[in-house]
């Protein structure tokens, strides 16, 4: 029953986090959007008290139930390890020895790289953010695809459907397809192993549930040491020939307790084993005592730190796609509040850029922010009164804004190429840019004020100005927009 319990919740919550990728009618955040707040890495950035608490305190009583419920990137693991045992029946899994200094090395790098703000490399390790790039760069477009040949075939006075357009990145797809074939391998081969030798919140957590109040427990007068639990044991930490478990390893999945035909492994607290433990095994323990202190300092110092299709126009002249203009700063989404705070809080988990309708958010391809969400106006502009990548962001990267708010932050400000724009060029009357500023922050002047017949050009103020790029997106001029907007480090309200 508990394994039947286990894998039920495991499986919800697997598919509600995979549909919150995937969702892009807002359905998916209202009612899942909580669960990318309680992930472990994510609750911590985030400073987010109660997740938190709950999370540490999960390991202490229950074990790594996180692990093998919560984390969809544990779960993703145990489906593919479920296959290939479906697949290849004479596939067995056994003990093996931990590889606790690998397990150490990496967890080390990891929390120097939070504490010194390198989210963005600690994210290709941070299970969370790899599921969802997974997902993101993998399933999104597929999901997007088969929603929009139902539409093109619906019919037409039915709103049910609706064409969709998106970004596929090809830097996004390449990371989420080796992080597939890295872990799914390493699940295929050997079940847990990814989790138990690289995951640092599963080492973080494999710590913790050393001292949990309840843990599947051994009777050594019920154990025939057949081995069938080890054989099942897809963390490999079962030693049936000596009845012990690592419990470091241990992601209470249940399934040594379901397979046991002896009845000989329970699920309680261990001072209710009847056997009595042997030298090593206190050995064993001291040395998960000093692991744990190891970790739980580490653990206190990072929470103190904190196929775009081409278009016609309406005849049968191809439109040229718009190209990104060379911007002496980045621009951040409303909400993160600087480039400090973005950077050193996002993990790159790509939930914002999977939110956004506008195709404003899309992964970095720079080196100092592989995979970070950017801002760039070549497909749609951000909407004032749009606040999803604010209200999805599980880690603090993007603080939530409501849409007074969002309408106020100021997160650059055009700039006006001359040599670009159509009525300062040949004298074409515009005006397209001053037209869509939702906040009026430009103004259409005479080029020459002294020429009444003289064309006019915009003039921005910049004081006014939010940096919502409509200006940039609907600028006519193709393929570099004749206005621009050039990002703040540092966002103010306006």
């Amino acid at each position: 029953m508990l394994k039947v319990i286990r894998v039920i919740l495991a499986v919800i919550c697997l598919l509600a986090v995979t549909f919150l990728f995937l969702d892009f009618t807002g359905i998916g955040v209202r009612y899942f959007g909580w669960l990318a707040k309680w992930q472990f890495i994510p609750a911590l950035l985030s400073t987010a008290v109660v997740p938190l608490a709950v999370l540490i305190l999960l390991p202490f009583v229950f074990g790594r139930v996180y692990c093998s419920v919560l984390c969809p990137l544990g779960v993703m693991q145990d489906v593919i390890s479920w296959v290939h045992r479906k697949v290849n029946r004479r596939h067995k899994f056994g003990y093996s020895r931990p590889l606790t200094l690998l397990r150490c090395v990496v967890l080390l790098l990891f929390v120097v790289a939070l504490m010194l703000g390198l989210s963005r490399l600690a994210a290709f390790i941070e299970p969370y953010s790899e599921y969802g790039r997974i997902v993101s760069s993998l399933l999104r477009p597929a999901y997007i695809e088969v929603n929009n040949l139902i539409a093109a075939n619906e019919a037409p006075d039915s709103y049910t459907f609706y064409n969709v357009d998106y970004y596929a990145a090809l830097s996004a797809v390449v990371v989420g397809v080796v992080t597939l074939l890295v872990v799914g391998g390493l699940a295929w081969w050997k079940g847990r192993i990814y989790c138990n030798s690289v995951c640092p919140v599963g080492t973080i957590l494999g710590y913790m549930s050393q001292f949990s109040l309840l843990k599947p427990v051994i009777d050594s007068s019920k154990c025939v040491k057949c081995g069938k639990c080890a054989r099942e044991c897809k963390a490999s930490c079962i030693d049936a020939k000596n009845e012990r478990i690592d419990y470091t390893r241990c992601v209470a999945c249940m399934d040594c307790i379901g397979n046991c035909s002896t009845g000989a492994i329970s699920y309680i607290h261990p001072s209710k084993k009847k056997d009595r433990k042997s030298e090593g095994d206190s050995t064993a323990n001291d040395k998960g005592r000093r692991d744990f202190l190891t970790v739980s300092a580490l653990l206190a110092a990072t929470a103190a730190v904190k196929a775009q299709e081409k278009t016609v126009d309406g005849g049968l002249a191809e439109i040229i796609d718009k190209k990104k203009p060379v911007r002496r700063t980045r621009i951040t989404p409303p909400g993160s509040k600087s480039h400090d705070n973005f950077y050193k809080h996002c993990t790159s988990c790509q939930l914002c850029v999977s939110k956004c309708s506008e195709g404003v958010l899309r992964p970095s391809v720079e080196a100092g922010t592989f995979m970070q969400p950017e801002m760039s106006y070549e497909r749609g502009y951000c909407r004032p009164e749009c606040t999803d990548c604010s209200q999805v962001c599980p880690v603090g990267a993007i603080l939530p804004l409501d849409a007074a708010e969002k309408s106020a932050v100021q997160v650059g400000h055009a700039v006006w190429i001359r040599e670009n724009c159509l009525p300062a060029v040949d004298g074409t009357s515009c005006g397209n840019c001053a037209r869509h500023c939702p906040v009026g922050a430009i103004t259409m002047i005479a080029l020459k004020p002294e020429d009444p017949a003289s064309p006019k050009v915009p003039s921005v103020n910049t004081e006014r100005c939010i940096g919502c790029g409509a200006c940039e997106n609907l600028c006519p001029v193709r393929p570099f927009s004749a206005i621009y907007v050039e990002g703040h480090e540092i966002h103010r309200m306006v």
